[in-house]
């Protein structure tokens, strides 16, 4: 046994688990024991796929071959995103730069696997998602996760990068509207950061994974002004198709063939089935339905923020986009994994503890995910509030 905890490459020291699956792994025991949970710890849509998605991906199944697809994606596809961006976020993306791929994630792992060497530095804010700095440790590269709290949006701004910035600095790994915060970058300091990050011949990469789930204004993409930019986008979140595993990176027109490479290697092409599908995303039917469910996230939100606050949680901004409120726990506990774990036992609500986004004072912080009926959100709120001993 000893012999065998030897052979784990050096990596994987740096590489966590989910602290939320211990609570979703808790619930779904109470739940076999009979409890009622209100889920509010995964970051996953309750809507199930748009119908014309699925009648597609049926469709594709009953009269499609369905074998390997070109490693980038079908070219149906990657036409249909470009022509999403040109006509619903005004920029002009040409087919020729975006490549499908297996999920968002599988999006992170060509891109950082053509741009990080062993030793770079990227930087990146701290809270966020705990796959960035995995990914980046992956291909040996280091993290350099830098603290920033609701005074900056919990986003970095471009002082954070240029003080930051060393010589083994690569690039700059950003999202917006951001997991576990639901907050974006402004303008002018995603901006700035670019053209920081140009001067200094480094790489941006930009999550944009919940792009169309944006509630204060209008969605926009940093491609609009910057095609220097590698942004990654999914099906997952606004489109409700979270394990079809789909999503896509744009990429400078030079740097295509070389993602192109490595995704012939490791995952030969995306799903099939799942590519025919998502086809039917675009059609102006299934839009219609997206932003139905939009606006009900939105009544979600409104309805979640002030709930939270009631209750004596921090939660010093609105979330512009995204399905996430990071709110503080301290005034309760300054162990957010023992509190979220009591909030299970003795409300029934399962939350995510702070552990899981960075070491910026996770301990103080729960993520809540509204991605349940409002009816049921309203339910958990009073269970919360009778486990606290407040009215409800």
């Amino acid at each position: 046994m000893k012999r065998e905890a030897n052979l784990l490459a050096a990596r994987m020291a740096g590489i966590e688990p989910f602290h939320v699956m211990d609570v979703q792994n808790r619930a779904h025991e109470l739940e076999a024991m009979g409890r009622r949970v209100v889920h509010m710890e995964i970051g996953q849509p309750d809507f199930p796929a748009p119908p014309l998605v699925a009648e597609a991906a049926i469709e594709a199944i009953r009269e499609r071959r369905l074998g390997y697809t070109s490693s980038i994606g079908i070219p149906q596809l990657r036409q249909a995103i470009s022509d999403y961006y040109r006509e619903h976020l005004g920029a002009a993306v040409p087919a020729s730069r975006i490549v499908v791929t297996a999920g968002a994630s599988g999006a992170f792992l060509l891109t950082l696997g053509a741009l990080v060497n062993p030793g770079d530095e990227v930087l990146m804010p701290d809270p966020c998602y705990p796959c960035n700095r995995h990914f980046v440790r992956l291909f040996e590269g280091r993290p350099l996760a830098i603290p920033v709290d609701e005074n900056r949006h919990y986003q970095l701004s471009d002082a954070d990068v240029r003080s930051n910035w060393s010589k083994a600095t690569r690039g700059v790994l950003l999202a917006s509207p951001s997991n576990p915060t639901g907050t974006s970058i402004p303008r002018d300091q995603l901006k700035a950061i670019i053209q920081s990050t140009r001067r200094a011949g480094g790489f941006v990469v930009m999550d944009e994974i919940y792009q169309g789930l944006v509630y204060d204004g209008e969605a926009s993409t940093v491609l609009e002004s910057a095609e220097d930019v590698f942004v990654i986008n999914s099906f997952s979140k606004y489109f409700s198709m979270t394990g079809w595993r789909l999503g896509w990176v744009v990429a400078p027109e030079s740097y295509v063939r070389e993602i192109e490479k490595l995704a012939q290697n490791a995952f030969i092409c995306p799903s099939a089935p799942a590519q025919y599908a998502a086809l039917a995303a675009f059609r102006p039917e299934t839009l219609a339905v997206l932003e139905q469910r939009r606006e009900e996230f939105r009544r979600r939100r409104d309805y979640m923020v002030p709930a939270l606050r009631e209750l004596g949680f921090r939660v010093p901004l609105m979330p512009q986009g995204a399905f996430y409120i990071y709110a503080g726990c301290e005034r309760f506990s300054k162990d957010s994994r023992a509190l979220a774990l009591r909030i299970l036992e003795e409300a029934g609500v399962a939350v995510t503890p702070g552990l899981d986004f960075g070491s910026n004072a996770p301990e103080r912080h729960l993520r809540f995910a509204y991605t349940r009926s409002l009816e049921d959100l309203e339910e958990g709120m009073a269970s919360i509030a009778r486990m606290l001993g407040r009215r409800n």
